[in-house]
């Protein structure tokens, strides 16, 4: 346990190591031809999409609600009873958009943005902890490993710490390494009775668009930690108790480079996938095709009458006889849930599923 007074920002060493420099570099450069590729994409709301709920779910993996792609395929496509952890993994996807549409409409990122996002993850406004008694232990001795600060001042001023450090670039430090900083300092604050894990991971990807490393929500961390997951919380206390501050970055900097380049190929895997099913659909239902019909059926994992009917500006009738026909052919398939047909992108839904 360690019960020493939170610093605030910037750290007092000099965290710009050898070994930070050189990691640094690597992570640099796989995030910039993600970038670079991610913009060549035609719609790209169908990477962000497809990328979105696999870190909705690892995510909320990290704090042990664990979830199926398969309970997740019918929470997001029907209103009908859902499992209670496939609806908070749905409710973290969408404070993920809430708070990359704060980010691009107002180019900060203020401590009320990420209020308002941990409200959308939790469906509570209890707000900034004022009653003491959060500690954080060990999942498997149960002993007390750190205390977070107490008091609702003292938090709100590290908040507001934080928050200057986020916006202001006045330390000319790289901002990768600085959204290692910002990891590790809104964890340690623990601001919230809960949500904090997963408001800091969402805080990580919307300062990489905030400081125009990324366009799109597209780089998520949580997978690399929930694969090195002791090697994070031992880190995470390294800092706390030692100030070993690079270590914590090199490991976070190995996660972007990492990250990246998967993210990298399961962008190519989806693009490639609607070529081919354009090709396909060209041969097989000529009169049906449009590119516009193949980004609907790429926008989620399934699909519904309506959608097509509102994005083709098509009848009804039209939307079902073209489902029907998709379907038929082996490019969709069906299932009732609920009151409504749903179909399923068979093909995108296997490459978010298996992409590892």
């Amino acid at each position: 346990m360690n019960d020493q007074i939170l610093p605030m920002l910037p750290p007092d060493i000099d965290v710009e190591t050898k070994a930070v420099l050189r990691q640094l570099a690597k992570a640099n450069r796989a995030l910039a031809e993600l970038k670079g590729y991610a913009e060549s994409i035609p719609n790209k709301h169908i990477l962000i999409n497809a990328i979105m709920i696999n870190e909705a779910k690892d995510s909320s993996a990290i704090e042990n609600i664990i979830t199926t792609h398969d309970e997740l395929f019918k929470a997001m496509s029907s209103n009908s009873e859902v499992k209670p952890n496939a609806k908070e993994v749905i409710n973290y996807r969408t404070a993920l958009w809430r708070g990359y549409d704060l980010v691009k409409t107002q180019d900060i990122l203020t401590i009320n943005n990420v209020m308002e996002i941990q409200a959308i993850i939790e469906k509570n406004r209890a707000g900034i902890r004022k009653l003491p008694g959060t500690v954080l232990r060990n999942e498997i001795s149960g002993e007390t490993v750190y205390t977070p600060p107490v008091g609702e001042t003292l938090i709100r001023d590290l908040l507001s710490n934080l928050e200057k450090y986020i916006n202001e670039d006045i330390h000319d430090i790289d901002p990768l390494i600085k959204l290692a900083i910002i990891h590790y300092q809104f964890e340690a604050i623990h601001p919230f009775y809960d949500g904090n894990g997963r408001t800091g991971r969402i805080i990580n990807v919307l300062y990489l668009v905030l400081k125009k490393l990324l366009d799109s929500p597209i780089l998520y961390l949580s997978r690399y930690i929930i694969r090195n997951k002791s090697a994070y919380y031992r880190l995470l206390q390294d800092v706390r108790t030692s100030n070993n501050w690079a270590e914590w970055i090199v490991y976070i900097l190995k996660g972007i480079e990492e990250t990246a380049e998967e993210t990298l190929r399961l962008a190519k895997l989806i693009n490639t996938e609607v070529d081919i099913m354009c090709t396909e659909i060209k041969v097989k239902l000529p009169k049906i095709y449009s590119k516009e019909l193949v980004e609907l059926l790429f926008y989620e994992f399934y699909t519904k009458t309506i959608y097509i009917e509102k994005g083709l500006s098509v009848t009804r009738k039209t939307a079902v006889s073209y489902l029907t026909s998709l379907e038929k052919e082996g490019f969709l398939i069906s299932e009732r849930i609920g009151q409504e047909r749903i179909y399923q992108n068979k093909r995108l839904y296997d490459l978010v599923k298996y992409h590892q």
